[in-house]
């Protein structure tokens, strides 16, 4: 491939550097959150045996059952909402019915003003590979999120029991694209398939029987004969079109992760029923793209062909998935150098040959904390929270003084948060008012050995306290990011912190969250129920959470530089 389809392939796939949208996480990985320490495996025990059998059963089992005693068909089952710190929910998709409103409502009317409608049709109590939590459950968090995008997207969630029931057999559908999710029994698939087919105009289905019918856009896409086979193969045919939506998709549902499950229904309604805007940037066909970086860039592009780094930086990024994050990371990381920072830094990030664009998104309005130590917070213990255990002296590590703010136990975003050996660092720079956070982790790279990275951001505080704003300039493209301090314990045990943040060059807009601790090691078994709540606070659950591999590590390049000052308001 000639360079500038190269560039425009490794722009279009590549991170957002300091995070990204997405996550990638194999069908086995959920084994490791039974894997470490005691702590990590007690906290999933309580959480299966506290939020699937009480949220689950006992929620929508309960309301099941009561809706069709009363022959009514649900118009939605939802799980509870995450709370702000002040008690109300936070805004979703899969806003909480009462009983009697559901009772009065039809099962498959959608609200008014909607530019995207799906129906989602689970198994009843089958489980995800997402650390054995119910596909329903799942289903449910990809709805809330879906609004968090756009409050004009809407999916309703409904089990196969529901679906088929005397009642709901009753209905019209009026969905735009129709998911089938977990259900593995041929008799129910059938059932299901021929209330859908001719209706809906897409249907898809997900770790299903594989009898079920494909539908992309009112193409029936699979099964077909060999001649319509033969015909994906003809470009720019809308069957060849529909086989890359269909590549895309099943790539991204088959990471295994909530930020692909969501991304695979996004892309879904991107190419059958309205625009995304958040995947515009997968749109863009670059074809001025060539002519911008031979006009401003040539020196860059040579110097890049001569230097090994770089050529396979960009060589390794073209083998990944259009929207494999985690693997364009490895690709980047693996072969850092001062060639490919500056090939991108004049690509992407000076002139923007690719027109793409990113916005930091605020939803969930996540909150900070606000109360510390029965004080009220100020600029100043926000920071020192951020500072942490840096130069401190802690008991459960010999009361040596430490070299690190925190260590991250468990993260939310898998093209950043699942790195192994992660050592947080704050500090106060020289100059008045500067702030700095220099993340220290270890990265497999492609060639098999560990090799340690640390990164660069310039800290600014935001009106609020509790609130900042992070730069970073990371491989030659600028993120910003917007970081919230969501709860810390007062003996500084354990803490969270939420992300949202954009790569404008690189078109990547992301969110994470990550939990801390001085010495790496999950929680006490007491904080699991507050950190719960924290985590709800920020639309997260916990089994969206990548466990980091804290072990081993020799000498991490840590220190702050001289003349940096730490703690002020936090004895």
């Amino acid at each position: 491939m000639e360079l500038g389809g190269a560039l425009e392939m490794m722009v279009l796939r590549r991170n957002s550097m300091m995070g990204g949208a997405t996550q990638l996480r194999k069908c086995t990985e959920p084994m490791l959150h039974q894997i470490g320490e005691n702590g990590w495996r007690m906290v999933e025990t309580k959480r299966l045996l506290k939020t699937t059998s009480s949220a689950i059963h006992e929620h929508s089992s309960s309301m099941r059952a009561l809706l069709l005693s009363n022959n009514v068909c649900p118009k939605r089952l939802s799980l509870p909402l995450p709370m702000t710190q002040a008690g109300q929910n936070v805004q979703s998709a899969a806003t909480a019915e009462s009983v009697a409103g559901t009772q009065s409502e039809e099962s498959l009317a959608f609200s008014k003003d909607v530019t995207a409608k799906i129906v989602a049709i689970v198994g009843s109590n089958t489980l995800s590979p997402l650390s054995a939590t119910p596909w329903e459950e799942v289903m449910q968090h990809m709805a809330q999120r879906l609004t968090w995008l756009d409050s004009s997207f809407e999916m309703l969630v409904i089990t196969d029991e529901m679906f088929l029931s005397e009642t709901c057999e009753q209905e019209d559908i009026s969905a735009d694209i129709a998911v089938i999710v977990g259900i593995t029994s041929t008799e129910v698939v059938k059932r299901v398939q021929s209330r859908l087919v001719g209706t809906v105009s897409t249907l898809i289905s997900f770790d299903s029987d594989p009898g079920v019918e494909t539908w992309l856009g009112g193409l029936k896409f699979a099964p077909v004969d060999w001649i319509e086979k033969a015909l994906s193969a003809l470009p720019g045919s809308k069957r060849a079109e529909a086989a890359k939506v269909m590549s895309i998709v099943t790539d991204a549902w088959e990471r295994r992760n909530s930020d692909d499950y969501r991304f695979a229904l996004l892309v879904l309604i991107d190419s059958y029923v309205t625009p995304v805007k958040l995947l515009k940037n997968l749109r863009a066909t670059g074809l001025a793209s060539v002519g911008c970086m031979i006009r401003n860039c040539r020196s860059q592009i040579l110097a890049c062909l001569l230097d090994p780094d770089c050529r396979q930086a960009v060589n390794c990024l073209q083998s990944c998935g259009p929207t494999d994050q985690v693997c364009s990371y490895r690709c980047i990381v693996s072969n850092e150098s001062p060639a490919f920072e500056a090939f991108t830094l004049c690509v992407l990030q000076k002139h923007n040959c690719l027109g793409l664009t990113a916005e930091i998104t605020m939803q969930p309005d996540v909150q900070p904390l606000s109360v510390f130590r029965g004080a009220a917070i100020d600029h100043d213990v926000a920071e020192d929270l951020f500072i942490g255990w840096l130069g401190r002296p802690n008991l459960g590590l010999g009361m040596q003084k430490l070299d690190w703010s925190w260590r991250v136990v468990a993260g939310q975003n898998a093209a950043y948060d699942q790195f192994p050996s992660q050592y947080q660092i704050f500090y106060r720079g020289k100059a008045k008012g500067s702030m700095w956070y220099d993340p220290v982790f270890q990265v497999k790279t492609l060639d098999g050995p560990m090799v340690w990275r640390r990164r660069h951001y310039r800290v600014r505080r935001d009106k609020t306290p509790g609130t900042f704003y992070f730069t970073v300039l990371d491989n030659g493209v600028i993120s910003k990011e917007f970081w919230r301090i969501v709860d810390v314990t007062d003996d500084l045990s354990w803490g969270l912190f939420y992300y949202s943040g954009a790569a404008e060059a690189a078109g990547q807009s992301y969110t994470g969250a990550i939990v801390v601790t001085p010495d790496g090691k999950w929680p006490a078994e007491s904080a699991n129920e507050r950190l719960e709540a924290a985590l709800e606070r920020c639309g997260i659950k916990l089994w969206e959470l990548y466990r980091v591999n804290n072990e081993g590590g020799d000498k991490p390049p840590l220190g702050i530089p001289e003349g940096s000052s730490l703690h002020r308001a936090i004895s």
